[in-house]
């Protein structure tokens, strides 16, 4: 799980996403003009309620992560909350890959002037990756396929 910024018009708003590591499935986002604790948790909550619980949700060591009120989500389900060291850019290199994707496939290609305009491309985007894009690390294979063979 991780958070980054998309460029609108004038200014920028946050994205953040789960994704699956084993089939690159995204089971979650969310697009804000804020970057809240709430509104990380409130996307793992939707996840879960669309696909399951994980055993493991990995994030990075940013603010919105180790607050209070997200850290004490996992006090209440079974799932797991693992956080990358100091330093450890490489235990996010999936969802990194990932943000590169969207933005040089979607986003940079065809800028949005408004918020409910990035939305609906982001949209279509993730749907696109999750069941039309195949990904050469699962055989060229596409996502929704390979997690729902998974699950």
């Amino acid at each position: 799980m991780d958070i980054t910024y998309v460029t609108l018009g004038n200014g920028y708003m946050y994205l953040v996403a789960i994704i699956d590591l084993y089939s690159r499935f995204i089971v979650g986002w969310s697009l804000s003009n804020t970057m809240t604790a709430e509104w990380c948790k409130a996307c793992v909550m939707e996840a879960i309620a669309a696909y399951g619980e994980p055993d493991i949700i990995n994030t990075d060591q940013g603010s919105q992560f180790t607050s209070h009120i997200f850290t004490t989500l996992f006090d209440e389900i079974k799932t797991e909350l693992s956080m990358d060291g100091k330093g450890r850019w490489i235990d996010n290199v999936f969802i990194e890959r990932f943000w590169r994707n969207i933005k040089y496939e979607k986003i940079y290609l065809e800028p949005s002037e408004d918020g409910i305009e990035l939305y609906g491309k982001i949209k279509w985007y993730m749907e696109f990756y999750n069941t039309r894009r195949p990904h050469q690390s699962l055989g060229y294979n596409k996502s929704e396929q390979v997690y729902a063979k998974a699950a």
